[in-house]
């Protein structure tokens, strides 16, 4: 069973004995790994899986990569997930089409699983500091994930496991709406059923450990959306 906010990272290459090598090698780095074997699928998979990271072969069939980095790049829930472009064309022009396409890194064919590994790793820390143990401020609110504590106005508070989860993914993204069933894929994980009012639940413990020294509430609830930091 996967960890409840364990990162994950979509696989996007057509040929499947390599799909496999990179899945493997990801799951050995510690990361949930989706796959898809098309332009197509992975787009279905973007809205389904909502992955942290994207490793996307250029040359797939139907839909190139390219044009799939274009239509995530271009969709307002999905700008923002980087994508690591692989491709055999190691000439410049091409380099530069991927990158001004929206690719946040181009790693030429053959490369090294060491270097692709820490690449991911990279982008993972920019996409989602709190699973790299970086340190999260919003305010005067300060969440230190290697050492798992919060302090608001230097006081520290006591939160539980799942109000931490919730308030690392709050902070991760400051003004995004998370949904109900957003926050139960990345906070509770997909392999376990909860009701999704147990978010509201939490969301409640999380807002009255958030003012258990004063001031005013950060969490927005937005009618018929979800939940928001701000």
């Amino acid at each position: 069973m996967m960890a409840a906010d364990q990162p994950t990272v979509l696989v996007v290459e057509d040929e499947a004995a390599q799909r496999e090598v990179l899945r493997y090698n990801l799951e050995t780095e510690g990361f949930r790994v989706a796959a898809a074997g098309n332009g197509e699928e992975a787009l279905v998979m973007m809205e389904e899986e909502h992955p942290d990271v994207v490793v996307l072969d250029w040359m797939l069939p139907n839909l190139s990569g390219i044009e799939v980095c274009r239509q995530l790049k271009t969709r307002s829930g999905t700008r923002s997930v980087p994508v690591i472009m692989l491709s055999a064309r190691s000439e410049e022009v091409d380099r530069v089409r991927g990158l001004e396409t929206g690719a946040d890194d181009y790693v030429v064919k053959p490369y090294s699983l060491r270097e692709l590994m820490a690449r991911v790793r990279a982008q993972l820390r920019r996409a989602r500091p709190a699973s790299a143990g970086l340190k999260l401020e919003y305010e005067d609110i300060v969440l230190d994930s290697e050492t798992h504590r919060v302090t608001r106005d230097g006081q520290e508070l006591k939160l539980g496991p799942t109000e931490f989860r919730l308030l690392s993914t709050f902070m991760e993204k400051p003004g995004r709406v998370w949904s109900r069933e957003q926050l139960l894929d990345r906070v509770w994980g997909r392999d376990i059923y909860v009701d999704t009012r147990t978010v509201d639940v939490h969301i409640g413990r999380l807002r009255k450990a958030l003012g258990a020294h004063g001031g005013t509430d950060p969490l927005r609830t937005v009618r018929g959306a979800g939940y928001a930091l701000g």
